[in-house]
């Protein structure tokens, strides 16, 4: 795996407990933040400069919110395989900028099933799809995206870039493995 500079970082969360320490950190690296729905309005309440999914890929939101991040623009700037000349040419014939961080966590679908009043439209409409979709694809290119899914990473990733500028490929590989544990319960759970 290859040690990469973060430029990027795509940022949706559900629980955004340490959610502006750690985009304040990220945006002192001068690294381009981008986000989407609540998220977004959070980081820029906090008055932290933001791009809006929906500007990345020329589409808006739709669907009640169902469609956000399930777009080429989003899932090639992070499935991308930087030591892959074909991959990056791809990126640039389509205008595709690398996404290098994605910090998700997804939608407490086992909170809402806790609730003996939950309705199946209310468990329907909280099983995530675009996030598992994002943290899977990080997850599956950890040489050079790292994925975030656990606010208690936050402070150990600024710690880890403020130290070396850069995080070791062994955190990367850690997260990753983190990574698909979170999509492998969250689907046991929903199951």
């Amino acid at each position: 795996m290859t040690v990469r500079v973060i430029r990027r970082a795509l940022l949706s969360v559900s629980d955004k407990t340490n959610l502006l320490d750690l985009a304040r950190g990220l945006a002192a690296f001068g690294v381009e933040l981008i986000s989407t729905g609540g998220t977004r309005n959070a980081l820029a309440q906090a008055s932290l400069t933001v791009r809006e999914v929906s500007d990345l890929t020329g589409f808006p939101e739709m669907l009640d919110g169902r469609v956000k991040t399930m777009h080429p623009k989003i899932t090639g700037a992070i499935l991308a395989v930087r030591a892959n000349t074909g991959h990056m040419e791809s990126l640039s014939t389509h205008s595709i900028e690398p996404i290098d961080m994605v910090v998700v966590n997804l939608y407490q679908f086992e909170k809402i099933a806790a609730r003996a009043e939950a309705s199946v439209e209310e468990l329907i409409e909280n099983i995530d799809i675009g996030g598992p979709t994002m943290i899977r694809s990080a997850a599956k290119n950890c040489q050079d995206v790292a994925i975030v899914t656990s606010p208690s990473d936050y402070q150990p990733i600024i710690d880890e870039l403020r130290q070396f500028g850069v995080l070791a490929r062994e955190t990367k590989w850690r997260l990753a493995c983190d990574a698909f544990r979170v999509t492998a319960d969250y689907d046991r759970a929903i199951s």
